[in-house]
C-alpha cells in the first residue's frame, strides 16, 4: 500500500515543500529511505520503529520504502520522523487517509512516541500559508509559532497517538493555545552610566540613524556597559521586524519554548575566538551565524582587535548590503543581516596609551601591529568613533544618575518617525541605508555646510564612502533636532565623530 504526506525542508531561512511517499509491500523485511536524506534523517528508521511499537501500533514486517521528494533537495534534521511514521501507519490503514496533501506534518519522535520540538516552524508555517495548505500538524511546544502566521488550522499534538487521532478525527484535537503575550524584560538603563557625555550622545545618534559605532578607551572606562544599554534606546520591533527576527531564531533553534515572537531587539556579543562559519553562518545545511542572529538588533564586538583580521573583514558585505549569502554546490542561502555594529577596543595592547595616571609600556612596533588588525575598508564603515576616557573618581562617588533611557528613547523614536515619513516611498527605513542617489535627494547641504565638509575632505583625507557617511550622520543629527535641512552645525558634529582616535 502507498501513502503520501506533505512536510517541508528548511534551507537558510526559506522552507521548501517536501512530499513523503511511503510504500509498504510484501517482500523481505527492510526499511529503505531515498530522496537525498542526511544521517539525521536516516537515523529516523530506528526512532520511528520504536515510537510506533511503544505507541501500541504494529510495525509492519514487510518491505518499507520511503521517498522524500524532490530527490535533488537535501533533507536534514529529525522533523521528518512524524510524517514518516504517519505514512507507515497510513499505508497499513491505521490512518484512514492515504493521500494527505492538505496538511503539513513535522515533528521529532522520541522512542516512547512523544513528539519533540522542531526547528524552523515559523518559516515552514509561512510557506504553508503561501502555498495554500489548509492545516499544519506539529508539536504542541511549537504551536505558537504557527498561530502567529495566521490563515492555518493548527493541529498541535504531543504524541504519535494524538497525531493519528488528529488526522482521523480532526475535531477531537484540543485547540492550539492562544498567541502568548511576549515576555518583556526591562533592558539595562542608561542612567547607570556616569559621565561620558560624548559617548552617550554617540549612542543616541547611532540609535536614531542605525549608524555603526566604535568606542576607543582604556579598560574599565564603561565601553561594554554603554554598548549593552544601546538596545534599550532602540525603537521597539515592528510586527514585520519581529517576524523576520523570530524566523531566524526559529531556524537556529534559539526561539524560547512556547513563544511566538521575540519581544526585544537581539543583542549578540560573540567571543573573539569565533570562527568564520559561526560569525556569518555556514555548514553543509547552512545555519544562521551571529550576524544574522543580530538582525534588526545590535552586534557588539568587545576587544575588536583581538578578533582575527580575516574574521572582521567578513563583516564588510553585510554592513553594506544587509544580507549574507552562503553559497553551496547545489544552491545558495541568503540570510538577513541588517544589524547595528558596536565595537570597543583599547588604544594599545596594554590599554593605557594616553592615560595620564598609568604609563603605557607598548613599543611603537607593538602599537603598529595592534592597530593594523583593523583594515582600512572596515574602519571606513564605522560611522561614529568616540574616545571613552577613564571616569574620574569624583564622578563615581557623587552618586548622581544620568539621563534615563526612556527620555533618550523618546527622542530616538521621534527621529525614526521623521525618517519613516521621509522615506515612505523608498525601500529604506533609516538614514544609514541611504544610497548615493537618495543622499542627493534627501540630504542636501546648505552652502556653509558644503564648504565645511569640502575643507574636511582635504584636511582629513576622507574617502568617498567617508564623505557619504558624514552626510548620513549629519542628516540624523538634524532629525534629532527636528531640522528639515542639514546645516553647518550638524556637519561639524558629524565630523568630530569621524576623526580617528
Amino acid at each position: 500500500m502507498l501513502a503520501c504526506l506533505r512536510t517541508a525542508a528548511v534551507f537558510g531561512v526559506e522552507a521548501s515543500p517536501v512530499h513523503v511517499e511511503v510504500d509498504v509491500s510484501f517482500g523481505m523485511p527492510g526499511f529503505t529511505m531515498v530522496g537525498l536524506p542526511d544521517a539525521s534523517v536516516r537515523e529516523s528508521r530506528d526512532r520511528v520503529r520504536s515510537a510506533i511499537r511503544n505507541s501500541g501500533f504494529d510495525f509492519p514486517a514487510h518491505r518499507i520504502t520511503v521517498n522524500l521528494a524532490p530527490a535533488d533537495l537535501r533533507k536534514s534534521g529529525a522533523a521528518f520522523d512524524l510524517p514518516i511514521a504517519l505514512g507507515i501507519l497510513a499505508a497499513q490503514g491505521v490512518v484512514e487517509r492515504r493521500d494527505i496533501a492538505d496538511v503539513v506534518v513535522l515533528g521529532e519522535l522520541s522512542l516512547d512516541g512523544s513528539i519533540q520540538a522542531a526547528r524552523g516552524v515559523l518559516p515552514i508555517a509561512a510557506a504553508a500559508r503561501r502555498d495554500g495548505v489548509a492545516s499544519i500538524l506539529l508539536p504542541r511546544v511549537n504551536a505558537a509559532e504557527a498561530v502567529v502566521v495566521g490563515g492555518l488550522s493548527v493541529l498541535a499534538v504531543s504524541s504519535l497517538t494524538q497525531a493519528v487521532d488528529a488526522l482521523n478525527q480532526p475535531g477531537t484535537v484540543a485547540p492550539a493555545p492562544a498567541l502568548p503575550e511576549p515576555v518583556r524584560v526591562p533592558p539595562p538603563d542608561l542612567r547607570d552610566v556616569r559621565g561620558q557625555l560624548l559617548a552617550r550622545r554617540a549612542l543616541e545618534i547611532a540609535a536614531a540613524g542605525a549608524h555603526n559605532l566604535l568606542f576607543v578607551g582604556p579598560p574599565g572606562a564603561g565601553k561594554t556597559m554603554m554598548a549593552r544599554r544601546l538596545p534599550g534606546i532602540l525603537p521597539p520591533l515592528t510586527f514585520d521586524e519581529a517576524l523576520e527576527v523570530s524566523a531566524v531564531h526559529s531556524v537556529a533553534g534559539l526561539l524560547p519554548a512556547g513563544s511566538a515572537l521575540l519581544a526585544h531587539r537581539p543583542f549578540r556579543a560573540p567571543h573573539h575566538t569565533i570562527s568564520n562559519a559561526a560569525l556569518v553562518g555556514g555548514g553543509s545545511q547552512p545555519r544562521p551565524g551571529e550576524i544574522s542572529l543580530a538582525h534588526h538588533g545590535v552586534m557588539f564586538l568587545d576587544e575588536m582587535l583581538e578578533f582575527h583580521r580575516h574574521v572582521l573583514d567578513l563583516l564588510r558585505q553585510p554592513l553594506e548590503e544587509g544580507t549574507i549569502t552562503i553559497a553551496r554546490s547545489t544552491r545558495s542561502a541568503v540570510f538577513p543581516a541588517r544589524f547595528l555594529l558596536v565595537a570597543a577596543l583599547n588604544p594599545c595592547p596594554c590599554g593605557f596609551a594616553g592615560d595620564a595616571a598609568r604609563e603605557c609600556r607598548c613599543t611603537p612596533q607593538q602599537l603598529l601591529q595592534y592597530r593594523s588588525r583593523l583594515s582600512g575598508p572596515l574602519r571606513d564603515r564605522l560611522d561614529l568613533t568616540v574616545e571613552v576616557p577613564a571616569v574620574p573618581p569624583e564622578s563615581l562617588a557623587d552618586g548622581a544618575l544620568g539621563e534615563c533611557s526612556e527620555k533618550v528613547l523618546d527622542r530616538v523614536v521621534a527621529a525614526r518617525s521623521r525618517q519613516s515619513q521621509r522615506y515612505a516611498t523608498e525601500r529604506i527605513a533609516t538614514n544609514a541605508e541611504l544610497t548615493p542617489g537618495l543622499l542627493a535627494r534627501w540630504c542636501r547641504l546648505d552652502p556653509s555646510a558644503l564648504r565645511m565638509l569640502g575643507a574636511a575632505i582635504r584636511r582629513l583625507g576622507l574617502t568617498a564612502r567617508g564623505y557619504d557617511r558624514v552626510r548620513k550622520v549629519a542628516r540624523t543629527i538634524a532629525d534629532l533636532e527636528a531640522h528639515p535641512d542639514v546645516g553647518a552645525d550638524h556637519v561639524a558634529e558629524a565630523l568630530q565623530f569621524r576623526v580617528s582616535v
